[in-house]
């Protein structure tokens, strides 16, 4: 009994449009190829929140400000096909997305 072998892609950026195009270009050369592959999962968007203190508070009231950055990641799994892999190390992978994957 054999049992394929998965790559996992996890692929994380802070803009979720260039996120989702990237993902998308992945999955069509995944559905080109026939080979099988689970997701695009949505894994739970981390917020990066800061308060900061506006200036010049003096002796008045104290205001703050806020600011928040989202981190949305999506997990991939993709069955191990060398025709997939050299095709997704051809791919250009915008500025903004960071991509990590385990064989």
């Amino acid at each position: 009994m054999s049992t394929a072998r998965m790559v996992k892609i996890k692929i994380w950026s802070t803009n979720v449009k260039v996120l989702d195009d990237f993902v998308g270009k992945i999955t069509d050369i995944v559905k080109k190829t026939g080979v099988k592959m689970n997701g695009p999962i949505p894994l739970p968007t981390k917020k990066l929140r800061i308060r900061t203190m506006k200036l010049p508070h003096g002796e008045g009231k104290k205001k703050y400000e806020k600011w928040e950055m989202r981190i949305h990641k999506r997990l991939l799994y993709i069955a191990e096909d060398e025709r997939v892999m050299k095709q997704l190390i051809r791919v250009r992978i915008p500025p903004e997305i960071w991509m990590e994957i385990e064989i």
